[in-house]
């Protein structure tokens, strides 16, 4: 690559959009593997909550989710999603999206798939440490080194630069995908969008950047 060609992809393990949203960014990281880099930004959903889920929130998220499924055609699994008890805390698998990333760069898109895959469709509970250092050992990731690095202040630090980072783009919701050349960031996608709305857009800003030089 003789300029920087950057796919900022801005995303949460948690949100549903997100999740309507992978085949879609799966099928544009293989077909621009050769004119683009992937970095992949941790949003920050619902970062540091604390308190369960309630009837409302229930009600309200699963209705989201329909709406994703019948979008998107993804799969979900609705029925004892959320029980009772669960603390909808996306800083666990955005903190272990971020720690893949350290120990297996090329797999992070991958991992951060897999922890979607789980939450939605699986109903694993991914704000659990041992579920998410089951899903990294799928990545051939060590559990004990994953745990080690996941529970360290230097990874929680990082993880908080991605939610800060975030913000200061001024991204508020997700998806979010940006495209950076030499000369600037090129909004990409802002929410869920088809892949053929998606792909003539990134066709024509590689065209400009070609004509540019």
């Amino acid at each position: 690559m003789s300029a920087k060609r950057v796919l900022w992809y801005f995303a949460d393990p948690m949100c549903s959009w997100c999740w309507g949203f992978a085949p879609v960014m799966t099928a544009i990281l293989d077909m621009y593997q050769e004119e683009l880099q992937l970095a992949l930004v941790m949003g920050g959903l619902r970062p540091g909550t604390l308190e369960p889920v309630a009837a409302q929130f229930r009600a309200e998220t699963l209705h989201h989710w329909q709406e994703v499924q019948q979008r998107t055609g993804q799969s979900f699994t609705f029925e004892g999603a959320m029980p009772d008890g669960f603390v909808y805390d996306t800083e666990p698998p955005s903190r272990a999206v971020v720690v893949v990333a350290e120990l297996q760069p090329e797999a992070r898109f991958r991992y951060f798939k897999s922890v979607q895959a789980a939450f939605y469709v699986e109903q694993q509970d991914v704000t659990r440490p041992e579920t998410l250092a089951t899903l990294a050992h799928e990545q051939n990731i060590d559990k004990t080194e994953f745990l080690e690095r996941f529970e360290s202040e230097d990874i929680k630090r990082r993880t908080q630069m991605h939610f800060d980072q975030t913000y200061q783009a001024g991204i508020r919701g997700f998806p979010a995908a940006i495209l950076q050349n030499d000369a600037g960031f090129t909004l990409l996608a802002y929410g869920y969008a088809p892949l053929e709305e998606l792909t003539p857009k990134v066709d024509a800003w590689l065209a400009t950047q070609k004509m540019q030089g």
